[in-house]
């Protein structure tokens, strides 16, 4: 049995963006993650599929697994042998009782690593627009916890020193407190006016901040309802001008976007709403599987060099032809004279490490495919391998053989609907807690209506936006009863992107 190990990794402050790459690496190696309230759940979608998720999470106020049952978790899953992540939001030295864990660890003689992690301390207030050292206002920055142990019998924070410190002071989980907190600061002599600002979840999308001096800050987060997880700062740093707040005056701050493709498939899109404002939600509703059968593309691959064109239409018909190739020793110089035409610039790119395509046209559509084979090639005659999805529409082959080709239609993978669906995406949807849903094929809008009913989709068309990469997409949304009031122009992830961004911003 191989020798188990804990490793302690900080999650960040709330965005999963701003996990460390070594910190990424440690839950792709992972045999069980432990995870808490405050380390993003989108994590889970990236650690292996096999590895055991076991929730410890602790909500302020409510009844929740001890500190030393969640150390005797790690302690008995590594000595089984695995390989144990400890997720823990923020930084784990840091008010994050990873110290408690470790020591737990060492007297057990468990072998553990600590991947450092962005505190929110810092980065809260960085999203805010409010740098917790400046020159000029301040040149230190003490942290503080503003959530002791309650069953100490008195503070252990000097507020008599705070006061006389200087800089800026950064008081973690003390919401609650905060009334008392700034009441003592001011009795131990800190002006009312110093000014002060409150972030509550901090870096990401539901980022909300206030800001205003030592004296009301406490009756304006009330009045605001500024919920845990927050941070406040008190310094002059909070005084800085608010237009510094870069973060919220992104153009979807706020907006919850539902990205219906395939996880790994979705990554850049995600990314790019992310970085816009958006909070991404995802919720694959299809999944690709191999064909029924590799016999079609076997032999086609056995006579690539018979062929006049291939067609790709799509990233995942390159992946799976090109592993095909691969896995019976062949490959496009089998074929020296055969050309490449694409639907799509991302699937171009997918070839630009195989072969360069020969056709791309300017429409990344099926329609404008065949236009730019009108065109530029005579197919008459020509024998030309496709393919595709095994549900593809028959629009493409039916248009190439009105062309004078001989089409061979080959499955080489199938699209099907998710197995794998969050049930609590779906009910979100339902409660009007989502904004925009995107689709990305007709495929995708069909899983998504299979998922959610004809009855829910119906229900939520008054208070979602569905928006589609293009009009034959959009046409199968339609058809469906799905509404759709953004369509991309470009019929691209990223056009699909602009579209968005020009929904919401003015002209």
């Amino acid at each position: 049995m191989k020798d188990g190990r804990v490793i302690l990794v900080g999650a960040g402050p709330g965005d999963p963006a701003l996990i460390t790459f070594r910190g990424a690496d440690a839950l792709l190696m992972a045999d069980i993650v432990v995870y808490d309230r405050l380390a993003a759940r989108e994590f889970l979608d990236y650690i292996p599929a096999g590895a055991e998720r076991i929730d410890v999470g602790k909500t302020p106020g409510k009844p929740g697994i001890t500190q030393e049952e969640i150390n005797r978790i790690l302690i008995e899953k590594a000595r089984e042998g695995k390989t144990v992540v400890r997720l823990k939001g923020g930084d784990p030295f840091v008010f994050g009782r990873g110290g408690e864990e470790v020591l737990a660890l060492l007297e057990a003689k468990v072998p553990f690593h600590v991947v450092p992690g962005v505190t929110a301390g810092v980065a809260a207030p960085a999203c805010a627009g409010i740098p917790v050292t400046h020159r000029g206002k301040a040149s230190c920055v003490t942290f503080v916890t503003g959530h002791e142990d309650p069953d100490k019998p008195v503070t252990d924070v000097n507020y008599e020193a705070l006061a006389k410190t200087g800089g800026t002071l950064v008081f973690y989980m003390g919401v609650k407190r905060l009334p008392e907190i700034c009441s003592t600061l001011m009795k131990a002599g800190l002006p009312g006016d110093t000014p002060a600002a409150c972030i509550e979840r901090g870096t990401t999308p539901l980022q909300r901040s206030i800001r205003g001096t030592l004296s009301d800050i406490a009756a304006r987060a009330a009045e605001a309802d500024i919920q845990p997880p927050a941070v406040t700062v008190i310094g002059h740093v909070a005084g800085l001008p608010e237009e510094l707040d870069w973060f919220s005056r992104r153009p979807l701050h706020g907006k919850r976007v539902v990205v219906t493709r395939p996880v790994h498939q979705a990554l850049g899109m995600s990314w790019e709403l992310g970085l816009q404002g958006a909070q991404v939600i995802s919720f694959p509703t299809v999944e690709i599987v191999d064909p029924p059968s590799w016999r079609d593309v076997d032999e086609a691959v056995m006579r690539l060099d018979t062929y006049d064109w291939i067609v790709f239409t799509s990233v995942n018909a390159v992946n799976a032809f090109d592993e095909r190739m691969f896995k019976r020793n062949r490959g496009f110089w089998d074929a020296p004279d055969l050309k490449i035409a694409v639907i799509g610039r991302a699937t171009a790119d997918a070839l630009k490490n195989v072969e360069p395509p020969d056709l791309v046209p300017e429409d990344f559509t099926t329609e404008g495919l065949l236009k730019a084979f009108r065109e530029r090639h005579d197919l008459m005659g020509k024998r030309v391998l496709l393919p595709r999805s095994s549900i593809a529409r028959e629009e493409l082959r039916e248009g190439l053989a009105e062309l004078g080709a001989e089409v061979t239609d080959v499955p080489v993978y199938t699209t099907r609907t998710s197995t794998q669906s969050d049930p609590e995406v779906v009910e979100a949807l339902a409660r009007g807690e989502c904004d925009i849903v995107t689709f990305t094929s007709s495929s995708t809008v069909q899983g998504f209506v299979e998922i959610v009913g004809r009855e829910a989709v119906e229900a939520i068309s008054g208070s979602v936006t569905f928006a589609s990469i293009g009009p034959v997409t959009s046409r199968a949304a339609r058809d469906l009863g799905v509404p759709i009031t953004i369509e991309a122009e470009e019929h691209t992830t990223d056009g699909l992107v602009k579209a968005i961004l020009d929904s919401v911003t003015p002209a």
